[in-house]
């Protein structure tokens, strides 16, 4: 390769006495009339004539320091300055008069640029903080803090949504403009300059929006996502010094490098290689392509310029031809504020353009989620950001008279293209794997992490190395690391395997799916299948199958032995996907979002055994949210978290509804995130992040935070509000129970441990019942309190009820609860008389004496308790779905003072007398049931003799029928 020499010519001398080297600024105008240069060492700014370099130009001498950053407006309208002086000053173009110090700093300023439409500045430099300023009457629209050191670059992408910033330090930020949120944190990507202002880390957009040009740490170029901010590409070459500075071609093919080296390479960015280099003297400190030729301005450190003319080969293609055609139509760019300029500017038009302009072009269809490409003007209205007006009140109404005039002088071809991207203006959530963190260059990341265990993956020297470990090292295997030359972006795991998958990277680099399980009984049991025409979004497991939804909106299922068992496809693209036992959960989009940036997401689970879609509907977020996290409980319920912290899960009450179960916004600090991993039946897990990190390092090992469950129910009257909430939970974990039950008996599995844990949960709720009871009692709230002992389960906790009303010396209350107890016995003891005993006179003739006897207890309880009798209504009461195993041993002394203790706690203070009342009562009623007990084995024993075996005890509670005999 010929290495040629380029002469420069001074344009600033050093003003300290050392002459050492400065950073230095070129820029071109939009018709390459023009040359502007600047240098940190000299206060003066210059504009050549790019026609007759040779001539004197013309200077700008209004700042008192160094000029360390230059800007100008798209249409070339506006200079904009900043300086060591802590100022930023407008001038004219090309004229140069001055106009306004627009803003300053406490520090110097190191970095502007304009936005698309010139009706945004943003500045920054030592301060904290990137100042967005309005051009058209000069407030700060907003101030972006993240960054650790000083921001030394910027820039607007070209389609107006985005700002990306970078510091010395080599952290790289974007910022989306109409929330001025941040979208992604690349920290230590570039190289760090230290305390040296000579050098300043740079970045650039591509003139198509699409990527973002950054220095990287091993002296070569790192291109990243423009949506995603995922490495696409590098390019690296000859450099043997970190790079200082770049620049896209105009129409993006090639790029510009100088380095610490001295040399400037030009780069085919397609090819990925460099075609051509200059050697100069000292370090180009930036670089300038011409617009309009096949041209590029340079600046050293010691304010010399020049101009390379016929840096690309004429045997290739122009840097200049097939320009991305993104420039505003009407916009003129004028940011002065004299009363007719800004009359010029409300009839001519400036911010709104964008979003004309934008919407009137049609691009090819691309990989990544749609752009906006509307007004922020009608973002900010819609979406209710009025703290980021960015033009006074007057003049959108001038400006929307204007679009109307020029709306109507459209033609309808363009008209309809406008309304369609209109329509696509918000956002879709782009697909996602759940358990996964964003990439980290130099850093490790998690492809998965779970309740079982995680995967994570650090990339080096041009592979990966990916790393599989388990919480409990006793239960899962040892797996051993594994070097991954694919570039896995998601990955998969469960207790028999992981799956791994890659993104399409060009023709050569197709997307992969690869299984490695975890034990086999033959060897090379791991697969992979490649794919063409399409890319894998997300992967999922189960038992015994492996999934992956594609690109092509395609759901492939895959055998763990890797055969190709369905292909599927899915009616929208796809967001996430989990997978439990036989089900696969999969939540795509519905359509568009709606114009208040709401997610429309449909959800599908499949049994994969069965070939089966047993659920689908949509699925429910917060508002302005987007879905976080999506996966099954341990017990195997569907559950979703959202970015506004709400966490849902599915039941099949109601037909099937989602149950809000956690807000983060009510447990979590200020300055915490929660980072969702998974759930049980009572906890919901994440790792506690330290705001503003929104998920965790991999390194310390995040710690597990189990989180209670709480619906966000309404305030409670009785200010009881935990107690109804621990009353709705239990209610929900009988439905799962009896569901489990139903399943697992109908599998012909033994249900015992179901049926006791039910029973746990049933007393557990009794409990909690009898603790609102007293609430209700306390608060006066009788109508209530009878409706809740009517959903005790146990005999224990009603009689715990009529004690407790007892204490209360609510008398009234009490014989009403003793008319639930009577009425529910003896329906009871009927309803075992017609289901056990339909035929035999003998045992029907016992159980009537066992009513009668029943009676009589239950009476003289009354007198007792009550002091009357006097009869009251008898509605019908449910009973519990659940009960103990029988036991054979006479129960232990003190066992019918639970209630006595129950209701003690929940009052307080009980009397002597009343207690014993009480307990007299509990003894009564534990004789006649053992009197009744004794006389049916009595009466029936030849039928006992042939059983084999008792199952349950008898308790006159049952819902279901537990027989004796055989």
């Amino acid at each position: 390769m010929k290495i040629r020499t380029l002469k420069l010519r001074e344009a600033h001398m050093p003003t300290s006495s050392g002459g050492g080297p400065s950073y230095c600024s070129v820029l071109w105008d939009q018709k390459a009339y023009h040359v502007v240069t600047a240098s940190s060492s000299d206060p003066t700014i210059a504009i050549h004539d790019s026609l007759l370099l040779s001539s004197p130009p013309r200077l700008l001498r209004h700042h008192r320091d160094g000029v360390t950053a230059l800007a100008l407006s798209p249409n070339s309208t506006c200079l904009a300055s900043g300086s060591v002086d802590h100022s930023v000053k407008l001038y004219k173009f090309p004229g140069g008069e001055f106009q306004t110090n627009i803003t300053r700093f406490t520090l110097p300023i190191r970095a502007l640029a304009f936005n698309k439409s010139g009706t945004l500045l943003a500045a920054a430099g030592d301060d904290e903080g990137v100042k967005l300023i309005n051009t058209v009457d000069g407030s700060i629209s907003r101030v972006l803090k993240g960054h650790k050191g000083p921001v030394t670059g910027l820039g607007f992408d070209p389609l107006s949504e985005y700002l990306a910033s970078i510091d010395s330090t080599g952290t790289v930020i974007h910022w989306e403009l109409s929330s001025g949120t941040t979208l992604h944190t690349l920290k230590g990507v570039a190289p760090n300059s230290g305390f040296d202002h000579s050098i300043m880390n740079v970045l650039s957009w591509s003139p198509d929006g699409d990527k973002l040009a950054v220095p990287g740490l091993r002296n070569d170029v790192v291109v990243y996502d423009r949506d995603t901010a995922e490495k696409l590409f590098s390019l690296r070459g000859d450099h043997t010094q970190p790079i200082c500075s770049l620049a896209w071609s105009p129409n993006g093919k090639y790029m510009a490098t100088s380095g610490l080296d001295k040399q400037v390479l030009i780069w085919d960015v397609d090819r990925k290689q460099d075609i051509d280099r200059q050697n100069f003297d000292e370090r180009i400190c930036c670089l300038a392509w011409k617009p309009i030729g096949n041209a590029l301005a340079v600046i050293d450190c010691m304010g010399k310029y020049g101009v390379w003319d016929s840096v690309i080969p004429s045997s290739m293609k122009s840097p200049t031809e097939d320009v991305p055609n993104l420039q505003s139509k009407n916009s003129n760019g004028l940011l002065l504020f004299d009363e007719e300029e800004g009359q010029e500017l409300s009839t001519s038009g400036s911010l709104s353009d964008v979003g004309e302009d934008s919407i009137g072009e049609s691009k090819p269809p691309s990989r990544k989620r749609p752009h906006k490409h509307a007004a922020y003007e009608d973002d900010l209205e819609e979406d209710g950001f009025d703290g980021f007006r960015l033009i006074p009140n007057v003049e959108l109404e001038s400006r929307k008279k204007a679009r109307r005039k020029h709306s109507e002088n459209a033609d309808n071809e363009n008209e309809g293209v406008s309304n369609k991207m209109t329509s696509i203006r918000s956002k879709m959530q782009v697909a996602f794997q759940p358990g996964a963190t964003p990439l980290q260059p130099g850093k490790k990341r998690f492809l998965c992490y779970n309740m079982l265990g995680s995967i994570t993956t650090i990339e080096h020297d041009g592979f990966s190395h990916i790393e599989i470990d388990f919480h409990d090292t006793s239960r899962g295997p040892r797996v051993p690391s594994m070097n991954d030359h694919f570039g896995f972006t998601m990955a998969s795991l469960n207790e028999n395997g992981s799956v791994f998958a890659n993104p399409c990277k060009g023709e050569k680099h197709m997307s992969t799916l690869m299984y490695r399980p975890f034990s086999s009984w033959a060897n090379n049991s791991e697969w992979s299948m490649r794919l063409e025409g399409e890319e894998v979004k997300v992967v999922a497991l189960g038992t015994a199958w492996v999934a992956a939804i594609t690109s092509l909106n395609f759901l492939r299922i895959f055998t763990d032995s890797g055969l190709q068992k369905h292909v599927l496809s899915l009616d929208g693209p796809v967001v996430t996907a989990s997978g439990f036992k036989d089900e696969l959960a999969i939540v795509t989009h519905a359509s568009d979002c709606l114009p208040s940036n709401e997610q429309m997401l449909e959800f599908r689970v499949f049994n994969i055994t069965k070939g089966s879609e047993p659920l689908r509907g949509r699925l429910p977020l917060t508002p302005g949210s987007h879905l976080t996290w999506f996966g099954f409980s341990e017990e195997g319920q569907l559950s979703s978290y959202d970015s506004k912290g709400a966490m849902r899960v599915f039941t099949s009450q109601y037909g099937g509804s989602w149950l809000p179960l956690f807000s983060a916004s009510k447990e979590k600090k200020s300055n915490e995130n929660y980072w969702v991993v998974g759930l049980n039946a009572s906890k919901l897990f994440c790792i506690v992040c330290k705001s503003p990190d929104l998920y965790p390092q991999v390194m310390p090992k995040p710690v597990l935070t189990p989180l209670n469950f709480s619906f966000p129910l309404a305030s409670s009257d009785l200010g009881a509000e935990a107690l109804e909430n621990e009353f709705i939970l239990n209610n929900m974990h009988l439905v799962q129970i009896q569901k489990q039950i139903e399943e697992v008996g109908a599998a012909g599995l033994d249900t015992t441990s179901l049926d006791d844990e039910g029973f746990n949960t049933e007393a557990a709720q009794d409990r909690c019942i009898l603790k609102l009871i007293a609430s209700c009692c306390n608060g006066d709230k009788l109508v209530r309190a009878t409706e809740l002992v009517k959903l005790l389960s146990l005999e224990k906790s009603v009689r715990g009820a009529i004690k407790l009303v007892t204490v209360l010396k609510l008398p009234n209350l009490a014989e009403r609860f003793n008319s639930i107890l009577e009425e529910r016995l003896l329906n009871e003891s009927k309803r075992t008389t017609e289901t056990t005993f339909p035929t035999s006179n003998c045992n029907a003739s016992f159980i009537t004496d066992d009513i009668a006897a029943g009676k009589k207890v239950i009476s003289t309880e009354q007198s007792k308790l009550s002091g009357n009798g006097i009869p009251l209504s008898t509605p019908k009461l449910s009973a519990p779905l659940f009960s103990k195993k029988a036991k054979t041993q006479e129960p232990k002394a003190g066992t019918e003072k639970t209630d006595e203790k129950l209701a003690d706690d929940d009052v307080g203070k009980v009397k002597t007398t009343e207690v014993k009342n009480a307990t007299e009562v509990n003894n009564n009623a534990g004789e006649m049931k053992k009197v009744g007990e004794v006389s049916e084995v009595s009466n029936d024993q030849e039928k006992v003799k042939k059983a084999e075996a008792p199952r349950r005890a008898s308790n006159p509670f049952m819902k279901k029928l537990i027989n004796y005999w055989a």
